[in-house]
C-alpha cells in the first residue's frame, strides 16, 4: 500500500502529522512531520506532507532502489532548517551565549519554547521533530538550578539591558502579572491573593521590566499574595543595582504607585512618570468650568497643575497633567448608565442586589448614589499623569506613559504565545528557571518580529514545514530542501541582513 498522511494525538494535547504505510497488515511510520496545537498548524503541516507524497514518484523514477539491507524508503534526516537557523540567528544577535552559565540546554530550552512551548520534560521531542538533537531530560534537570541563581538571573538581565542600550535616566516600563497552579493549598511562595481573572487557586506575581519599545530586560517572580505595590521598588533596585545606574526614569500605570512607592522612588533620586488617582475632579478642571459655563471640554485638551515642593516635602517638584479624550468620555459615561441603570432596578427590586458602586447602603435602606454618579461622570474622559520631570513637555510625558502598552504586550506575548503558564515546576529553583527561560524566548521573540514586521506565531507557523534533509543513496549523501516561497525568503533574508550588519 502506498504511504499515507495520519493524524494522532500525542501526550502533550497536539497533534501529531505522519507518514505513514501498511504491509501485511502492519502500519509502520516513514516519517513524523511534527506536531501542532492549532487547525492552522495542521493544515501547513499537511500540506507538506502531501508535497512530501507527490515528490516520491518522481524520484522512484529515477530507478533509485530502496536500500535493501534496511527494507523500505530511502534513509533520510529531516530539520526545520529555515527557522532553527533563523532562531539561532536572532539568539546569538543578542549575545545570549555571553550569559554566564548559559550553554546549549539554555539555547535549546529557549529556542524550542518559541517553536511549541511545552513542559520540559516533552521539550526533547519538539527539538527531535525539528531534526535538532537534544539533550536528554536529566541533563535539563540538572542545569535548571544553574539558570535560577541570582548570577545568571542578573548576567542575563545585563546582557538584555545592553541589546536595549540604555543611556542615562533612560525609560524603562514595569507592570505586573499572575500566574496560576493547578494546585489546592499555598506553599509560602505559591499563594492565592488578588487576581484579575478572579481565579482562587495558589500563583506567583511576576513583575516584568522593559524598555520604552517592550524589549524584556528583567523578570522578578514574588509571591502570590504580595500586593503589587511592594514589587516595583525590588525589581527597580535589582535592575539599577546589577547595572550600575544611578538613575532610571520608570514609567507605571497609577495601581503601582501607592504613595509608599511613589516616596521611595522619590528617595532613590529616580526620575518617574506615573499614571494619577483622581479621585475627585482636579480644581484646574473645576477652574476652567467655572470660566467656561456650558462649553464641552476640547479633545486632547491638556490641563496642567504645576505641585511645587514645600521645604518639608523631601521631593523634588512634580506637575500633574490631565488630558481629556472625547471617545474615553463617551465610554465611560455609557458605562455609567448601565450601572446606575442597574442599581435603580435593583433598587426597585427588578433584579437581585449584586456588587454595584452605585448602590449606596445607609442602615436597611437602598438608595442610588446620585453624588458619586455626578462625580463619575465629572470625570468621564479625563486621564491623570504625575511626573518629576517638570521640564519636559506634557506631549512627551503622555506618550511615555502610554508605552505600557508594550510591556502589556509582551506579557501577551509571554502567556499567550510562550505560554508562561502553565508552568508544570513546583520548586521555586525550577520557576525562576522557568521565567529565566521564557524571558529569554521573548527577547528573541521581540528581536525577529522587529526585524521581519512579522509576529513570531506566524513566523513559526511559515517556516517550520520548509524541511531539510539528507537522503542516503548507497554510499552517498544527498542534500534536499523544499523551496522556499517568497514571502519565507524575504523574512530569512531579513533576519540574516540585520545578523550581517550587526544590529
Amino acid at each position: 500500500m502506498s504511504p499515507y498522511l495520519r493524524t494522532v494525538k500525542t501526550a502533550s494535547g497536539a497533534t501529531a502529522v505522519q507518514i505513514v504505510e501498511k504491509k501485511q497488515g502492519s502500519r509502520r511510520i516513514v516519517e513524523h512531520l511534527g506536531s501542532a496545537h492549532t487547525p492552522e498548524d495542521v493544515a501547513l503541516l499537511k500540506a507538506a506532507g502531501r508535497q512530501k507524497l507527490a515528490g516520491s514518484q518522481p524520484e522512484l523514477d529515477l530507478g533509485l532502489e530502496p536500500d535493501p539491507d534496511r527494507g523500505g524508503p530511502l534513509p533520510m534526516r529531516l530539520t526545520m532548517g529555515p527557522l532553527w537557523r533563523c532562531l539561532n540567528l536572532a539568539f546569538d544577535a543578542l549575545r545570549f551565549g555571553d550569559v554566564d552559565g548559559a550553554d546549549d540546554v539554555f539555547r535549546q530550552l529557549v529556542l524550542a519554547r518559541i517553536i511549541e512551548p511545552t513542559s520540559k520534560l516533552d521539550t526533547p521531542r519538539v527539538l527531535e521533530e525539528a531534526g535538532v538533537s537534544s539533550v536528554s531530560y536529566p541533563t535539563i534537570n540538572r542545569r535548571l538550578p544553574v539558570f535560577a541563581t541570582d548570577t545568571f538571573r542578573d548576567d542575563l538581565a545585563r546582557v538584555l539591558a545592553s541589546n536595549a542600550e540604555l543611556g542615562p535616566a533612560a525609560l524603562v516600563l514595569y507592570d505586573v502579572t499572575t500566574l496560576y497552579y493547578e494546585a489546592h493549598e499555598g506553599d509560602g511562595f505559591r499563594e492565592p491573593g488578588f487576581s484579575k481573572e478572579r481565579r482562587l487557586e495558589p500563583q506567583i506575581t511576576v513583575g516584568l521590566l522593559t524598555d520604552a519599545a517592550g524589549f524584556p530586560l528583567r523578570v522578578e517572580a514574588f509571591e502570590g499574595n504580595k500586593a503589587e505595590t511592594a514589587t516595583m521598588l525590588p525589581t527597580l533596585e535589582a535592575f539599577m543595582t546589577a547595572h550600575g545606574l544611578s538613575n532610571i526614569t520608570v514609567v507605571a500605570d497609577a495601581g503601582m504607585v501607592s504613595k509608599a512607592n511613589q516616596k521611595a522612588i522619590e528617595q532613590a533620586g529616580l526620575n518617574f512618570i506615573l499614571g494619577a488617582k483622581t479621585p475627585k475632579v482636579p480644581y484646574v478642571i473645576e477652574r476652567w468650568r467655572n470660566e467656561h459655563p456650558g462649553e464641552p471640554i476640547p479633545d486632547g485638551h491638556v490641563f496642567t497643575q504645576p505641585w511645587p515642593a514645600g521645604p518639608t516635602d523631601g521631593r523634588r517638584d512634580q506637575v500633574y497633567y490631565y488630558r481629556y479624550k472625547h471617545d474615553n468620555a463617551r465610554r465611560t459615561l455609557k458605562g455609567i448608565a448601565e450601572q446606575v441603570s442597574k442599581a435603580e432596578n435593583a433598587i426597585a427590586g427588578k433584579t437581585p442586589v449584586k456588587r454595584n458602586r452605585f448602590v449606596k447602603l445607609t442602615g436597611g435602606d437602598k438608595t442610588v448614589n446620585r453624588e458619586l454618579e455626578d462625580k463619575a461622570r465629572a470625570l468621564a474622559g479625563i486621564k491623570g499623569y504625575v511626573t518629576n520631570l517638570v521640564d519636559e513637555p506634557a506631549e512627551f510625558v503622555i506618550a511615555s506613559y502610554h508605552r505600557l502598552l508594550q510591556v502589556e504586550k509582551s506579557f501577551r506575548m509571554s502567556k499567550g504565545d510562550l505560554k508562561a503558564r502553565p508552568i508544570y515546576a513546583r520548586l521555586r529553583d525550577s520557576i525562576d528557571a522557568h521565567l529565566q527561560i521564557v524571558i529569554a524566548s521573548l527577547a528573541v521573540s521581540r528581536w525577529i518580529e522587529e526585524t521581519t514586521g512579522w509576529s513570531i506565531r506566524k513566523i513559526v507557523r511559515t517556516l517550520r514545514v520548509y524541511r531539510e534533509g539528507v537522503v542516503t543513496i548507497g554510499d552517498q549523501e544527498v542534500a534536499t530542501a523544499v523551496p522556499l516561497d517568497e514571502d519565507a525568503a524575504a523574512v530569512v533574508e531579513a533576519i540574516k541582513t540585520r545578523v550581517s550588519a550587526g544590529h
